[in-house]
């Protein structure tokens, strides 16, 4: 009797199959434990939170870290997802020969509304086998932030969720305070 198997593709296959045009050049996915993976259309809200953290990191920023908004992190042989924004160590090239990978993320920030599953699941799993020590889920529908810290190979083990009137702070850097309130009030200026 024979088994089937699946073929997992290499960030290397994957590459080439970007460069040959098998992937199309706008083509919205990402390779996640070897499988390529449709990513969902980004809806308004959705880009205008991203478009909010993004602004809000850059002014907090102050040379310490380098905002990346929707950059692939090589996560593993097998891995190199399309996270929403993150936070990394200053690289003196900007990463320009390279993509970050976990020991140069300092935060990485999802933002979910259809994703929220996949993101919670998959996602959230792969991120804490490779060592990513800090993610962020932006919940859309429920406008929170779920905060997971201690990355193992199953996931994260600590999990805490900030709400309206709460403040998310990343563990790289505690003076950098997100008021969950103001993000997820519309901008009036």
């Amino acid at each position: 009797m024979s088994v089937l198997s699946k073929h997992r593709f290499t960030t290397r296959e994957y590459h080439r199959m970007a460069e040959t045009g098998v992937l199309k050049p706008d083509a919205r996915v990402e390779l996640l434990d070897g499988q390529i993976i449709d990513m969902s259309p980004i809806g308004p809200f959705h880009g205008s939170m991203v478009k909010r953290l993004n602004r809000l990191f850059n002014n907090l920023a102050a040379g310490r870290f380098l905002v990346s908004v929707q950059d692939p992190v090589l996560l593993d042989e097998h891995s190199e997802p399309q996270p929403d924004l993150m936070l990394l160590k200053p690289a003196h090239d900007d990463y320009s020969t390279r993509h970050p990978g976990p020991e140069d993320v300092l935060l990485l920030v999802e933002v979910a509304d259809t994703s929220l599953a996949y993101d919670r699941g998959e996602k959230l799993t792969a991120y804490g086998r490779a060592g990513i020590r800090e993610v962020w889920i932006v919940n859309l529908a429920e406008q929170a932030i779920e905060t997971y810290r201690e990355p193992h190979y199953a996931g994260y083990g600590i999990t805490t969720v900030q709400r309206t009137g709460d403040k998310a702070n990343p563990l790289a850097f505690p003076d950098v305070s997100v008021d969950v309130t103001q993000l997820f009030c519309p901008i009036n200026k």
